[in-house]
């Protein structure tokens, strides 16, 4: 037998040895509830499982020269995760009794989580992941519908694209709006998904790997500007909501707050989210670009010309 520490009371060590196990299980349970659905969302659930299932199949099914980067893989994945985590857990319920937390949820689903989804280029994997009767029959049906391609063109519009993209961050954060959508579940879910589709829309068209020779509906030039352009008029919503000096969202003292913190402290936070996150997302994607378009000029310029490469062969 050991010789007992002085000042150690066996008591004190049976009763952690007891506690430990207990509380690390109930911490285990509490996260492990904090991930079930707040309010459960069958369309939420059925469109992140059956993204999720095209996106492995499609996998399965590419060549290995056909196969995305690891990276890309991972970015899907990431996205995909993390709009689920906002929409579908527990952090819901945080976001509609905080700003700030309101503010990382509608971050993650008009930002970060479309911007990993479209830096993947996932479209190729999707369609390769699709049953062929569904693929070649309604879906590519509904795409050549006159309708379909004309709402399409219209939403990514080089004006219409980047006024929507920054004309819902204001529309839901107007007062009033803010308030009436806090309240009604339906309006709430309205305003989650719109920032949802809105966000895969832009950032689909602005990170387009492709060029526009290639297919691309904008170059990369335009959309330099149109990201650069974009991150301004965030940056002023952000300032004027961190910035104010009264409390311009009442509606989380009507609902209550779940951590007792100053009001305006909270919006100042959730105003900082809008303004420096969002900007810097917009400075990356200007960034990635760039080189993009750095590349395909390289690219280019070592390409063979016709005319050189006819010669070549006829000499």
């Amino acid at each position: 037998m050991q010789p007992q520490a002085a000042g150690v009371d066996p008591g004190s060590i049976r009763e952690i040895a007891l506690v430990f196990p207990h509380s690390m299980i109930e911490n285990l349970l509490a996260a492990a509830a904090f991930l079930l659905p707040w309010e459960f969302s069958p369309t939420l659930l059925v469109s992140c499982a059956v993204a999720l299932t095209l996106y492995w199949r499609g996998l399965g099914r590419m060549s290995a020269a056909e196969l995305p980067s690891l990276p890309r893989r991972i970015g899907f994945f990431a996205g995909l995760l993390l709009i689920y985590f906002v929409m579908h857990t527990r952090f819901d319920y945080l976001s509609q009794h905080m700003f700030y937390i309101h503010r990382l949820q509608h971050l993650v689903l008009h930002h970060l989580g479309p911007f990993l989804i479209a830096l993947s280029a996932p479209l190729a994997v999707l369609a390769a992941g699709v049953p062929a009767r569904i693929g070649t029959g309604w879906i590519e049906h509904f795409w050549r519908l006159p309708a379909t391609r004309l709402a399409y063109r219209l939403l990514q519009n080089i004006v219409v694209a980047p006024v929507l993209f920054v004309g819902l961050i204001w529309f839901w954060l107007t007062s009033r709006i803010h308030f009436n959508a806090m309240l009604s579940e339906p309006l709430y879910w309205v305003m989650n998904w719109s920032m949802l589709v809105d966000g895969l829309l832009f950032w689909i068209l602005m990170l387009d790997p492709r060029p526009r020779r290639d297919g691309a509906l904008l170059g990369f030039g335009t959309r330099i500007i149109i990201v650069l352009l974009a991150l301004v008029p965030q940056i002023l919503i952000g300032a004027h909501i961190a910035l104010t000096d009264r409390d311009l969202y009442d509606i989380y003292a009507v609902c209550g707050r779940v951590w007792d913190i100053d009001p305006l402290l909270d919006q100042r936070l959730g105003g900082l989210i809008t303004w420096i996150p969002a900007a810097m997302m917009h400075v990356i994607a200007a960034v990635i670009l760039i080189g993009r378009w750095a590349r395909f000029d390289r690219n280019e310029r070592h390409r063979p010309s016709v005319s050189s490469t006819t010669y070549s062969g006829g000499a």
